[in-house]
């Protein structure tokens, strides 16, 4: 059957057959707005977004004295975290996932963080270590500071997957069914411009490239999902080591599932027995890590509330 294609403001393309099946054509505009010569990405918006919603929601958690800390301590360490958000996403993304070649011949690549290419690990061990040196500064235990952040990380991991998906990048393997996300960069090869591949997708000649869009499901998994168990779970006073335990052991598992449906980086492929990737092989000491903070925190302490100071 024909199917009809209908477009929106945003340039997405939705094709719903006679029988509701459901294909989308993802051509969004990765640019947002421009402002003269320069260009703001959505991919850029989201990160924006996701310090500002941590931020915001940890001024929150301050004032029912989750943590023995000002405000403006609060925020120092909200910008630390960016920063160690960026510099060590986006090092980590270009040291494991990108050819060393860029070092020699494109370096000013390492910069270009609007294309894309931010590595969770990275960004994690950025955080890590804004942490430990703000909590030195502060007196406080580094694993107190940790606790309190983890609830706030998922605003940030779920609107990068949606700036991935915008970019139309990091998508997953064939449906194999009637249904599925068209994605025109993994269509390259075939030469064809948006446009002919847009009315090739309406009469319905791109069935059979439809993809899984894994970066909605690691946005559900990592970001709904994650900020809702962590919101509730640390509303309560936990013992240390809980919450950054559990936040180590569901992220670990949720990337490790979702790359079953997720291409490998072409660049690296399937590094052992035909299927474990490098996002698998990296959450693999997360989980391990989370499952061991859990099992600290049957015998530890249990920060009590306190007004900020």
């Amino acid at each position: 059957m024909r199917a009809q294609g209908v477009a929106d403001p945003v340039n997405c393309r939705l094709r719903l057959s006679v029988a509701s099946l459901v294909y989308f054509f993802d051509d969004i505009q990765p640019v947002a707005f421009a402002i003269g010569p320069v260009a703001v990405h959505w991919y850029g918006l989201m990160y924006l977004g996701g310090f500002l919603g941590g931020w915001w929601l940890g001024i929150h958690r301050l004032r029912q004295g989750r943590l023995p800390v000002s405000e403006q301590a609060f925020s120092d360490l909200a910008f630390y975290s960016m920063l160690g958000v960026i510099i060590g996403g986006r090092v980590w993304y270009m040291l494991s996932y990108v050819s060393p070649d860029w070092i020699w011949h494109d370096p000013l690549a390492l910069f270009r963080v609007w294309d894309g290419g931010m590595s969770f690990h990275g960004g994690l061990m950025g955080v890590l270590v804004a942490g430990w040196w703000w909590s030195r500064r502060n007196t406080i235990h580094f694993f107190d500071t940790i606790d309190f952040v983890a609830p706030l990380v998922p605003i940030g991991l779920g609107l990068g997957r949606i700036g991935n998906f915008i970019n139309g990048e990091l998508w997953g393997k064939y449906t194999g069914g009637d249904w599925g996300v068209i994605y025109p960069r993994a269509l390259e090869s075939l030469g064809k411009s948006t446009a002919e591949l847009h009315q090739m997708f309406l009469d319905g000649a791109l069935n059979r490239e439809a993809r899984h869009p894994s970066e909605l499901y690691e946005f559900l998994l990592e970001g709904v999902v994650m900020f809702v168990v962590l919101w509730l779970y640390s509303r309560k006073p936990r013992p240390r080591y809980a919450v950054s335990g559990l936040f180590a052991l569901l992220y670990g598992v949720f990337r490790f599932a979702v790359e079953f449906v997720r291409l490998p980086d072409p660049q690296l492929g399937y590094l052992a027995f035909g299927w474990l990737t490098m996002g698998q092989l990296q959450s693999i000491p997360l989980i391990v890590i989370g499952l061991a903070l859990l099992w600290m925190s049957r015998r530890a302490p249990t920060l009590p509330l306190a007004k900020a100071a």
